[in-house]
């Protein structure tokens, strides 16, 4: 058998060579994945194809986030004995000399080492983004998810930083169920209307 033979146009795989270097592109057009720039199904895109608005901006925006929470847990184990002074107050000192806040100071470091892990998760899966693994945009749905509670933490430090905070916790929830985001990591309903 010839390769005309199991590339002939009576079997749908039939290929004509372009011009300008030979590459194989399909024949017919119109299937699904036509006029976007990122294939169906969420496969690679081409070489040089940029990551469509949406898609950039919820990267951006977790990088961002994820910076503020690692700025709020190094401040966290940097200064746990003051916080938890503040939190617990100085008290008598315990048989071993230890006031109340510096016993609890190993709980915020640990608040502190679970915030920049937070953190880590969210900047990583904001720079896995061009890999287009469809796993990572249910993790930066569930990262906004995580990242709405600390409006509270950052509105206890300082009320117009919990205000700023609460928008763009809620646009990281938004932004991964826009509809150009599903079809960049190749969810359910993605397609290009």
């Amino acid at each position: 058998m010839e390769s005309d033979d199991l590339n002939g146009p009576g079997n749908g795989r039939h290929e004509e060579r372009s011009r300008a270097g030979g590459n194989p592109r399909p024949h017919g057009g119109g299937g699904p994945g036509q006029g976007r720039p990122w294939g169906p199904g969420g496969s690679p895109a081409p070489s040089g194809v940029p990551m469509p608005d949406p898609v950039r901006k919820l990267r951006v925006l977790m990088m961002v986030l994820g910076g503020m929470q690692a700025v709020l847990g190094l401040a966290l184990v940097s200064n746990s004995v003051e916080i938890a002074t503040s939190i617990w107050g100085e008290g008598e000192p315990n048989p071993w000399g230890r006031t109340a806040g510096e016993a609890h100071s190993g709980q915020i470091v640990f608040a502190g080492i679970l915030v920049l892990a937070i953190a880590a998760w969210g900047v990583i899966t904001a720079v896995k983004f061009p890999t287009r693994n469809p796993v990572l945009r249910t993790s930066a749905f569930a990262y906004g998810w995580t990242a709405l509670p600390f409006t509270v933490v950052f509105f206890q430090v300082m009320p117009i930083l919990g205000i700023a905070w609460l928008v763009p916790a809620i646009l990281a929830l938004v932004r991964p169920n826009q509809p150009e985001t599903r079809a960049w990591f190749g969810g359910p309903g993605g397609s290009a209307r």
